[in-house]
């Protein structure tokens, strides 16, 4: 995949959303707050990862390094949920991610 956007991962975690909501109970401004939660374990787990692990195994194609990608895949599902759960487009992320980056650039 040449290209994997939020679009994409959105229609994903609305996908995975949907097959479990019976037992989930879907995404709503509420929930957000335990998403936020879950990523933040997830981030946690990642560093855990970041602090056993080799840079020399995060750069290879080594299990590490695999399980490494998985934390960071959990982080942005749960980032993803958090995004669906106040109806956050991939365009509004877009927008706003661009004008932080051109204030970033004149911030220093």
């Amino acid at each position: 995949m040449a290209n994997f956007s939020f679009d994409d991962m959105q229609a994903i975690q609305k996908e995975l959303q949907e097959k479990y909501f019976d037992k989930w109970g879907g995404l709503y401004p509420e929930k957000a707050v335990r998403m936020m939660l879950w990523m933040l374990c997830e981030a946690g787990e990642a560093a855990q990862v970041l602090k056993k692990v080799s840079t020399e195994d995060l750069l290879a194609d080594t299990p590490q390094r695999k399980h490494f990608i998985e934390e960071m895949c959990d982080v942005m599902m749960y980032f993803n949920d958090v995004l669906l759960c106040y109806n956050i487009t991939p365009e509004e992320l877009e927008k706003v991610y661009r004008e932080k980056h051109e204030r970033n650039m004149k911030r220093w």
